[in-house]
């Protein structure tokens, strides 16, 4: 019998969200944070072009998309680093810093992935409790010890949608060790609207201990292909390129984030439809008696407690699939407006 790891065998695998199909053949994905939109036209074209040389390997330093990116955000080209979604690069980074000995500081509930990928590291995890369904920075300045190596803040935070201000995420980072690395994950930046929510380039800038992490998953509309980069200082950038596996930023996936850079306008004209959703639908469940946290990503968060599997399951019968978690709560993506439509008649029925 072969043999593996312990850790393994304790090991929650990740659970990705789900699709569903009412009685009636309704089927609306609101479980994955995905962008409701398809490809644009000159994304698919230039993927359509990039096929055509599929034979060949990719470029594996990813060199036009890292220009691109550095350029974009008035970075030096150096401080990019890519990898096959940030979730991939998330594990890079604990590939990097992450030993048995060694502990890794995040809020909880949050990223889903994070507790996997720190285990597999052979880090230990510190989940420090969210304060009002955010971030309690205090709290988890307070958990950092001498053998912290890595703190994720999620901003906004997924599942809660939550954020973290510039004032105090300036006084959580001046608390914060100088050899102790503060990732901002970014995901869901494109989404934000609250001018007080900064932009983590700003603190990267003057503090080498901190790196933001982003995606093409969500606004841009790539979840299938899989980009995602950090941006850091040399130490941290290279750090993450040393544990990218060989070519996992495929060929059409660099030319699909290329030609995403390029259509950034119409793209971003997307997000801020998607912005107006979110509004509605967060609207449409507080005058339906629900709790709903402000939300700054392109989804809600319904805290449910013990109830949160029977929301989903009722959702399910309405063709909606939500993402559960357990005890906890759903978080529900922003879809086009006639899936949102059905996941509001969802809700209301499940209040009445």
């Amino acid at each position: 019998m072969p043999r593996f790891r312990m850790i393994l065998d304790t090991m929650p695998a990740y659970k990705p969200g789900k699709s569903v199909v009412s009685p009636e053949g309704r089927s609306y994905k609101l479980s994955s944070n995905e962008s409701p939109y398809d490809p644009l036209p000159s994304v698919v074209e230039a993927i359509a072009r990039a096929a055509a040389g599929v034979n060949r390997y990719p470029d594996p330093a990813s060199v036009r998309l890292t220009e691109a990116l550095a350029a974009r955000h008035g970075v030096p080209v150096e401080h990019v680093a890519l990898g096959g979604g940030s979730v991939a690069v998330a594990q890079q980074l604990l590939e990097a810093v992450g030993e048995p000995g060694t502990d890794v500081v995040y809020a909880w509930r949050s990223f889903e992935a994070y507790p996997t990928l720190a285990a597999l590291s052979g880090a230990t995890s510190i989940r420090v409790p969210l304060k009002d369904e955010t971030h309690d920075l205090d709290a988890m300045a307070e958990a950092v010890t001498a053998n912290t190596r890595l703190i994720f803040v999620c901003n906004p935070n997924n599942p809660t949608g939550t954020v973290n201000r510039t004032a105090e995420l300036r006084r959580f980072l001046d608390r914060v060790p100088e050899n102790v690395l503060v990732v901002l994950d970014e995901a869901y930046r494109e989404y934000v609207r609250d001018a007080d929510v900064p932009d983590g380039l700003t603190f990267y800038r003057d503090r080498p201990n901190v790196a933001v992490m982003r995606t093409f998953s969500k606004a841009y509309g790539l979840a299938g292909l899989r980009v995602g980069y950090l941006i850091g200082h040399t130490p941290v950038s290279s750090a993450v390129r040393k544990t990218l596996l060989p070519f996992a930023v495929n060929h059409l996936a660099q030319a699909a984030a290329l030609a995403s850079l390029e259509a950034e306008e119409e793209l971003l004209d997307r997000v801020e439809t998607v912005v107006k959703e979110r509004t509605r639908v967060a609207e449409g469940l507080i005058a339906q008696g629900w709790t709903v946290p402000p939300t700054e990503a392109n989804f809600v968060w319904l805290r449910l407690g013990e109830r949160t599997m029977e929301f989903a399951d009722h959702c399910a019968l309405w063709g909606v699939a939500v993402r559960p978690f357990a005890g906890e709560g759903a978080r529900v993506s922003i879809g086009d407006p006639e899936a949102n439509d059905a996941f509001l008649e969802a809700a209301e029925a499940f209040r009445s």
